[in-house]
């Protein structure tokens, strides 16, 4: 089975969007949304940065992130992923209700179900890369790793 997501107000899963309504703490600031953090990285160490930090909505962080009139940090492309990784281990990790749906698909592919995104999500084709949904993939994979590592931890120090 493939569990598809798009939007933040889909139950289960819309919890997988960047616009869901989950902060997380990274680089020294709260963020309102995973689309805040990604959004204002584009444009890191500058005021539109912390504009967008601010920002009210994850769309409104998403329209200041997509302004083309501020230039992008040179590395973008290349960091973007990272960037995005970083953004959902810090969400999942921080909110153990979300955390325990993302755990919950097992081993279910997950796509984001878009049709104007081919790199983050499937596309118009069907045929796009969704790299959100193989980040949100691996998140869970190490999410995963932590909670047996915790589990297995727990256990070696039960028998002291």
């Amino acid at each position: 089975m493939t569990i598809f997501f798009y939007g933040a107000d889909e139950i289960p899963y819309g919890c997988f969007s960047n616009f869901s309504a989950h902060d997380l703490d990274l680089d020294g600031h709260s963020w309102p949304t995973s689309e805040h953090y990604f959004q204002a990285q584009k444009f890191i160490g500058t005021r539109h940065a912390d504009l967008i930090r601010r920002a009210r909505t994850p769309l409104r962080a998403a329209e200041l992130g997509r302004d083309r009139s501020e230039p992008l940090r040179r590395d973008w492309d290349r960091v973007k992923d990272d960037v995005m990784r970083r953004a959902l281990a810090a969400k999942f990790r921080a909110h153990a209700d979300i955390r325990e749906i993302l755990l919950s698909t097992a081993d279910e592919e997950i796509v984001e179900d878009t049709t104007t995104d081919h790199y983050w999500g499937r596309g118009r084709t069907g045929t796009g890369r969704n790299m959100l949904g193989r980040i949100l993939m691996r998140t869970r994979g190490q999410l995963r790793a932590e909670v047996q590592g915790s589990r297995s931890a727990r256990g070696a120090g039960a028998g002291r």
